[in-house]
């Protein structure tokens, strides 16, 4: 018996060239080199499983794997994977998955903010150092989101995004109860004594019955949705059930659409446009969006060179209703959002005098062909223009001497009688010193008070962690306060509620005023006027500005260091200063 080709394996129908072969597509400059490098670069990935075939010049398509038994949110991302797999080889690629950063939300320490711009630079150099042609960016808990997007936008290939999908709704005690939203509720229901905490743990085994994103309009599914709207996605990506057949179904389309892309040529800042930016601020507004869009959609503007600042949110978002009745801001759940019709229903009713129909995204489809094949079938969920759940309801800017660089307020969220305020100011340091006193009942404290935290900015804590709500004092849920104004330079679940101001800038460990406000200050707020002010006269804030004192610096080595030196603030992004704009995919040198 004598051997075949390759000791015994069958031949690949008859010999082939590798690709080079006249494709101009990226890959080709490694995959089709007829030298040395061509070797090792193919005859290593053959090591695979790999036949000769699959080097013939055809695209190369990158999966961005966020899987992780850390990231929860993510746990079926491989199986998601296989969906994209099948629609690359249908369409006449090669898929190659690739690991990155995974960031669980629920599980990271100190904030998974913190590491955000990592995973913005692995995603990048990955896509700029592997030989990929289109990428296809597959992940959703809350950062990870813009993380991939960011990345894939400074190297500027073709690239489409897969959302992990919501959860599916959570139960307990035949209701449905949501992600993070009734966390916040069931804490502060057990610390006013009203819930027991046998109840409480009771209710933890039904909040997270799948795999999926949290099931309320929390940053996941609002980064989900507004990529969704902003056309770097497939209609749905948003709201399909992490779980649902048809998620597994939608990845094999867009491995298909992903090889067409590449095909012709089409890079992610072409659809990564200024009118798509404008689109996804709008779209907040609409799904009661989290407030840690802000901060996103300016890093995501800042990566693709597209101008967007606070005044672009102010103006396009502020006065638009709220037309979708989901928690945290409604009742129902994103389950219930996707049965309704999801995001192209939104965009239906939302209709062309709210939105730019004649954007067109990466599924070759424009929003007005979207909208047009859409259906309401739950005007509950989906509220007509005619029948908003809520009134000029999207994310209000502040500005003032608190905050001169801008602070911002989720109205939908909010108590609406505590939108204008004014309080006496009783002010924690630190969260440490928030902690440590918060439900002291000699703590000075009612109502009327305006709760401020300083020390939780991107370079104070340091990433800027979602502790912005704090939780009241025990003495005044006894009572039955359930809301204050509260605020300060930290960030906030979009799960969550309340009359809470976040993103105070420039933080107060930049000496921002924030720093300056001590116990008693009168601060007032009218989120309508966009207002925030700390109420002292001009001089006495330069005294007191005078003699602070920037606090120690905590951190000398690695990331922390590089962050803490490099962040910008709030009103900007929280990226890496030296990350803004492009630096493209070429690169010219060989490994070996």
């Amino acid at each position: 018996m004598t051997d075949g080709p390759a000791g015994g394996m069958p031949p690949d129908d008859g010999p082939r060239k590798p690709a080079a072969r006249g494709s101009d597509l990226r890959s080709a400059h490694t995959y089709g080199k007829l030298d040395k490098d061509g070797f090792i670069h193919r005859s290593w990935m053959k090591n695979q499983g790999f036949p000769d075939r699959v080097f013939d010049g055809r695209p190369v398509i990158g999966i961005c794997q966020t899987f992780s038994e850390f990231n929860p949110c993510h746990s079926h991302l491989r199986d998601i994977a296989e969906g994209v797999k099948r629609g690359v080889w249908e369409a006449g690629g090669l898929p190659l998955e690739f690991p990155t950063i995974s960031l669980g939300e629920t599980q990271m320490r100190p904030t998974a903010m913190l590491f955000r711009n990592l995973m913005a630079m692995d995603v990048e150099e990955s896509i700029r150092g592997y030989a990929m042609d289109g990428v296809i960016l597959l992940g959703n808990c809350d950062k990870n989101t813009p993380a991939m997007l960011m990345g894939a936008a400074s190297v500027d290939l073709p690239a489409i995004h897969i959302a992990s999908g919501p959860m599916l709704n959570g139960k307990y005690r035949g209701r449905d109860i949501g992600s993070g939203t009734d966390v916040w509720r069931f804490s502060e229901a057990v610390r006013a004594g009203e819930m027991t905490l046998a109840d409480f743990m009771a209710a933890e085994g039904g909040m997270s019955r799948s795999p999926g994103t949290c099931m309320t309009m929390g940053t996941a599914s609002t980064m989900a949705c507004i990529v969704e709207a902003m056309g770097l996605s497939l209609p749905y990506n948003g709201t399909i059930p992490g779980v649902d057949a048809r998620r597994k179904a939608m990845a094999h389309l867009a491995g298909i659409r992903i090889v067409e892309l590449v095909k012709a040529g089409a890079k992610l800042s072409d659809f990564m446009t200024r009118a798509a930016f404008e689109n996804g601020i709008r779209a907040c507004a609409a799904i009661g969006g989290s407030t840690n869009a802000v901060i996103h959609l300016l890093a995501m503007a800042g990566r693709a060179g597209v101008k967007l600042d606070l005044d672009d949110w102010q103006r396009l978002g502020h006065d638009l209703p709220l037309l979708v009745d989901l928690m945290p801001s409604g009742r129902f759940l994103m389950e219930d959002f996707h049965y309704a019709g999801g995001m192209p229903a939104l965009i239906s009713e939302m209709g062309p005098a709210l939105f730019d129909f004649g954007v067109t995204g990466v599924s070759g489809l424009s929003f007005a062909e979207i909208a047009a094949a859409a259906r309401n079938d739950n005007p509950e969920v989906i509220r007509p223009l005619s029948n908003p759940l809520r009134e000029r309801a999207g994310i209000a800017v502040l500005r003032g001497n608190l905050a001169p660089d801008g602070a911002i307020i989720k109205p939908s969220a909010a108590t609406p009688e505590l939108l204008t305020h004014r309080g006496r100011a009783v002010v924690f340091e630190s969260i440490e010193d928030f902690k440590a006193r918060i439900d002291d009942p000699r703590l000075d404290i009612d109502a009327s008070c305006v709760m401020v935290l300083k020390g939780c900015g991107p370079r104070g804590y340091p990433g800027m962690p979602e502790v912005g709500n704090m939780p009241l004092p025990e003495k005044l849920l006894a009572q039955g306060v359930r809301d204050m104004v509260r605020v300060s330079d930290a960030r906030m679940s979009g799960t969550a509620f309340g009359t809470v101001v976040l993103h105070v800038s420039p933080e107060s460990h930049a000496g921002g005023p924030l720093a300056l406000v001590r116990d008693g200050d009168v601060i007032r707020l009218d989120a309508d006027a966009g207002v925030l002010d700390l109420e002292i006269s001009d001089a006495e804030l330069a005294a007191r500005r005078a003699a602070w004192a920037p606090p120690p610096r905590d951190y000398d080595r690695g990331w922390y260091s590089l962050y803490v030196d490099t962040v910008m603030q709030a009103n900007e992004g929280a990226d890496l200063s030296f990350l803004r704009g492009r630096s493209g995919g070429v690169v010219t040198r060989e490994s070996h």
